[in-house]
């Protein structure tokens, strides 16, 4: 099915044109790539073919011709299984893509399910690679993402040119590491700004400015990517607005719970973590970004 001295070329099939997705493509495109774009809105298949020069496509199955690599950027492992593999309303990737492809998921998925999802393709000839990111839209814009990779090492070398013209490639092991590994990180990175908001509406509530406690944050060994890149950015000034969604970092916490639980593993911190982000998600709109964490602890008196 390839090895690392046949990159893939061509046009790229892309999956997914949300927030994460659509920004992704303009990197891809500014890097020379032509692009085949489907999104179940057509208008955002409009837009982002516009703003990147690609070919929108009306159907999956379609989606693959003349494509060696479709990327998909999509909520979840429901979700993707649904793309690649058709439903029986509506044939998926897979009655579209030839042998010696590769699909590379660059959502956010559960690691077993990955695994199982490679399997049902390696019958067809076709490989995957889990590619999960981390960044968030200002990273996606400017193609500094951090992509996490799993599968065979050569099959990721074959896909490696145009995952770098998105962000930097850490290769994490095989197929499901990559979305394993993206779990993990976001496990820390929400206690860390759980953490970091509770801190902060403290000292509010003792009589601390938000801005200062922030400073002293950063400038001490409570520093973080929370304290660093979203305080001051989008809770002290009530913006939310990071493009995250705080569903999806709950959802994230679920699949690094699972996978512990898959292991045999006790671990009483991530366990806290998801009882905690499971609680914001029921008392917050259903479409808060993951930035308003913050609310559950803020002062209710401002």
């Amino acid at each position: 099915m390839g090895d690392a001295a046949n990159p893939v070329t061509g046009p790229i099939g892309f999956v997914g044109l949300g927030n994460m997705g659509a920004p992704m493509c303009e990197c891809l495109a500014r890097g020379g790539h032509a692009l085949r774009l489907f999104d179940l809105d057509g208008d955002k298949r409009r837009a982002v073919a516009e703003a990147t020069g690609g070919t929108p496509v009306d159907s999956l199955a379609e989606l693959p011709r003349g494509c060696q690599l479709v990327i998909t950027m999509l909520p979840d492992s429901p979700v993707v299984e649904a793309a690649v593999l058709g439903t029986a309303d509506s044939p998926g990737l897979v009655a579209g893509l030839e042998p010696g492809a590769v699909v590379v998921d660059m959502s956010s998925c559960a690691p077993l399910r990955t695994v199982a999802l490679g399997d049902r393709l390696a019958e067809h000839g076709i490989a995957m690679v889990d590619a999960p990111v981390s960044g968030g839209v200002p990273r996606a814009r400017s193609g500094k993402l951090a992509i996490m990779a799993g599968g065979d090492p050569d099959q990721v070398a074959r896909v490696r040119p145009v995952l770098q013209a998105m962000g930097t490639l850490l290769e994490a092991g095989p197929l499901g590491a990559g979305h394993a590994a993206k779990a993990l990180n976001n496990f820390v990175s929400a206690a860390g700004l759980a953490a970091a908001c509770e801190a902060v509406n403290i000292a509010r509530r003792f009589g601390i400015e938000g801005q200062r406690m922030t400073d002293i944050l950063n400038a001490s060994t409570g520093r973080n990517n929370s304290t660093e890149n979203k305080l001051a950015q989008y809770i002290l000034n009530h913006d939310y607005g990071s493009g995250f969604a705080l569903s999806l970092m709950a959802k994230d916490l679920t699949t690094a719970s699972d996978l512990a639980a898959e292991l045999g593993l006790d671990t009483p911190t991530l366990e806290t973590s998801v009882k905690l982000w499971a609680q914001a998600r029921a008392q917050l709109p259903a479409d808060a970004d993951h930035t308003e964490i913050a609310r559950l602890s803020e002062p209710k008196d401002g």
